[in-house]
């Protein structure tokens, strides 16, 4: 039988062991790119790089736009916005109980040309809902509640719920917010300078600064060893377990072997004994060869008086089968054990 507990442990710290890496070559990565620090430089750059394209470079300014959108419930300009709407209910379960529920009826996206400006210059940003570390503000968050009426009370309690309300939510990339930006910058033939994702190599957008990503990057990747290292030990510690069970099963095995062997030898003995002696012994020496035959090969003390199902052998006394798991003849799983009596 596998041990899925302990292989479950391994190959979770295996996961946790490539997370680490994963975490710890990136910062690693963070920390070799080439940071840019005024926009208005990383065109020149560009020009004197071509050789070395792409180009991975850390920009930071403040997030704007020419034609930003305006949130319809909190007014604010941003540059991405997302607007959900979930519905909140109570639904009625098997059990009698009304539990709170929710499902999501609405979810749009909103994104216009955004560029990131120092005051010397600006760089475009293309796809950034796609960049890792992007985090967007609540900007808004309204609940309606739910008319109630006759109609509607009996609708929701022909089909188990009770409707509460709908929670409308706004989610906003604000103009003039501080980000930094980690990718690919490219120059097109109109002079334009975007920061885009890499075939190959980090994309970030976030709030926080370079140094502050590599730091966090860092702190997971040791969080990942430290974790993998738990479940290795754990994992290791079950399999070795489970390995000693078998061990002792195994040997278990063997001792009940070596009495059923020492119990059919016990019963040759008796039978040449009873061949050999005299006539008027006979009916005590097949009683005595009935009860050597009959005997429980666990104690070899008492009957055998057990039937095992499903697989049918006999070959325990009702005492030493209620401490067995598994029949000791063919080790199927004992699912039940059946007492027997001899007329």
């Amino acid at each position: 039988m596998i041990p899925c507990g302990g292989v479950g442990c391994c190959l979770s710290a295996a996961a946790l062991y490539l997370l680490g890496r994963s975490s710890g070559r990136d910062a690693d990565i963070l920390r070799s790119v080439t940071r840019v620090n005024q926009l208005k430089d990383l065109a020149a750059l560009l020009d004197t790089a071509r050789k070395v394209l792409p180009l991975i470079v850390t920009i930071s300014g403040r997030v704007g736009s020419d034609a930003p959108i305006i949130c319809e419930q909190s007014g604010l300009r941003g540059v991405i916005v997302e607007e959900t709407a979930e519905q909140h209910f109570l639904k009625h379960n098997d059990a009698g109980s009304w539990i709170q529920d929710s499902a999501l009826m609405l979810s749009m996206s909103k994104e216009v040309p955004w560029y990131l400006d120092d005051g010397t210059g600006r760089v475009y940003v293309v796809g950034a809902r796609g960049a890792t570390g992007l985090v967007l503000t609540v900007a808004s968050e309204v609940f309606e509640e739910s008319g109630r009426s006759l109609v509607r009370g009996t609708l929701d309690y022909l089909q188990g719920l009770k409707m509460l309300g709908v929670k409308r939510t706004e989610r906003v990339l604000p103009t003039g917010s501080s980000f930094t930006v980690v990718g690919e910058a490219v120059k097109d033939d109109v002079g334009t300078v975007r920061i885009q994702r890499p075939d190959r190599g980090p994309f970030y957008v976030s709030p926080k600064d370079i140094d502050q990503l590599i730091a966090n990057l860092g702190k997971w990747a040791r969080w990942y060893q430290f974790a993998s290292m738990g479940f290795t030990v754990f994992g290791v510690f079950l399999l070795a377990k489970h390995a000693l069970q078998c061990v002792l099963e195994r040997r278990r095995r063997w001792e009940l072997q070596k009495r059923v062997i020492a119990a059919a030898a016990q019963r040759q003995a008796r039978e040449a004994e009873g061949s050999n002696g005299k006539s008027d012994k006979a009916p005590e020496n097949a009683k005595k060869d009935h009860l050597v035959l009959d005997i429980c090969v666990i104690c070899l003390e008492q009957e055998y008086n057990a039937v095992f199902v499903p697989c049918g052998h006999m070959c325990c006394c009702m005492t030493c089968s209620s401490q067995l798991a598994n029949c000791p003849l063919c080790r199927r799983r004992i699912d039940q054990v059946v007492r027997t009596f001899r007329h």
